[in-house]
């Protein structure tokens, strides 16, 4: 009797939007195929609380969750058919991979650096600077890195915060409640802050700032000297583009998103518009999330990496990853991928102190007012635990929460 080896439907990138891909994907997928979700790192990263905990101390070890749930899932019929590959993938190919190091088949136990698929779903997001986003790897190096830069936090009496957008005002917010006497300043380079949203959230938070007592500084820009910011805890001057300076003892970089396309660079492009867009750096994309171009109808790019023209965030990606999902069931079924994704207003919902966070959607065709919902409910360690129980991962007791 001749056994079919099974077909891989490969998902790279771990994150939000690439673990609810690899779920969806499985949940659908006929036997004849798995889903190999391809990570560097050891653990999910829950993103979302990085501002939070380079601030507050005690709950940094949580924010970083085994990826040991992700496919024991009620919707998924056999969790075991399905696996997570530790690697980095260093190049695309047109049916491969090139990875970082070997991995061991969980099906036949063969070793390679290579992974051969049918199907791909790149979810490998975009990067910020530390502490928005980690350059480590491990756990253990992670939480190291955390609790060193709360040290760095708390021991500042001055602190500029480089950027506008979600994690410089979360950060500003975490401060200057956690440590009131502390004087922080945000330098926004566009003149108003998340200035991707509407004009209204700038208020919003402009506000939210004078009460807290937040210096902001809009229409200049922080120059970063090309050896970087001193980090011993000393008084230095902050030059801005402006021509003035600001004294500062901690210089936080929050300066936005970098699409993680390097991997990309070994895929030709077929077409002259390329792969990626030159303007922005995205996965070029049809209304699909396949690649644009023709070559790749097995290759799809979702959430924050996809030039979409969508709002970059974990909810919208999330819807994105079931159309992936379908599609691919569809293509295997021998159907044409024809389901396009939907582009709604942006919103996001975001912490303003260690108590106060506010939901913001943007007004829409139907609705000129933008939606404001007021919350005073914050936790600080933002409900940590029970984002432990969403991903499939049971602690019991305290020392759970450092696996």
């Amino acid at each position: 009797m001749t056994v079919t080896a099974v077909k891989n439907v490969v998902v790279v990138g771990g994150s939000y939007v690439g673990v609810s891909a690899a779920q969806q994907i499985a949940a659908i997928l006929p036997a004849t195929h798995r889903v190999l979700l391809v990570e560097p790192h050891s653990h999910f990263h829950h993103l979302f609380a990085f501002p939070r905990f380079a601030v507050v101390p005690t709950h940094e070890h949580k924010a970083f969750i085994p990826y040991t749930g992700v496919f024991a899932q009620p919707t998924i019929a056999d969790p075991s058919a399905h696996a997570v590959v530790r690697a980095k993938v260093l190049a695309v190919h047109a049916h491969s991979l090139t990875l970082d190091r070997t991995w061991a088949d969980p099906a036949t136990g063969a070793l390679s650096a290579e992974l051969a698929f049918d199907y791909l779903a790149l979810a490998t997001g975009t990067r910020l600077p530390a502490p928005g986003s980690m350059s480590h790897d491990d756990k253990a190096d992670s939480v190291a890195y955390f609790k060193t830069y709360q040290q760095g936090v708390a021991a500042a009496d001055k602190i500029v915060i480089a950027g506008g957008g979600a994690v410089s005002v979360q950060m500003a917010c975490d401060i200057k409640d956690a440590f009131p006497e502390k004087d922080v300043t945000v330098v926004q380079s566009r003149d108003r802050l998340m200035p991707k949203f509407d004009g209204r959230f700038h208020d919003l938070i402009a506000a939210r700032f004078a009460e807290l007592g937040i210096n902001l500084i809009t229409g200049s820009r922080v120059t970063i000297p090309a050896d970087g910011f001193p980090a011993d805890g000393r008084t230095f001057d902050v030059a801005l583009a402006n021509g003035t300076t600001i004294p500062a003892q901690l210089v936080i970089l929050a300066t936005g998103q970098v699409p993680n396309t390097a991997l990309l660079a070994s895929l030709p492009a077929t077409t002259a518009e390329g792969v990626l867009n030159p303007a922005n750096g995205f996965v070029r994309v049809r209304p699909t999330l396949q690649l644009r171009d023709p070559a790749y109808p097995h290759m799809f790019a979702v959430g924050d990496v996809a030039d979409t023209g969508a709002h970059k965030a974990a909810r919208p990606g999330s819807a994105q990853a079931g159309v992936v999902a379908r599609n691919i069931a569809r293509l295997i079924a021998g159907e044409p991928a024809n389901e396009a994704i939907e582009v709604g207003a942006r919103a996001i919902h975001m912490t303003l102190g260690l108590a106060n966070n506010v939901v913001f959607r943007d007004p829409t065709a139907e609705d000129p007012e933008p939606m404001i919902k007021w919350k005073e409910d914050g936790q600080p360690d933002m409900g940590i635990e029970g984002v432990w129980a969403r991903r499939g991962v049971t602690a019991i007791k305290p020392a759970d929460y450092h696996l």
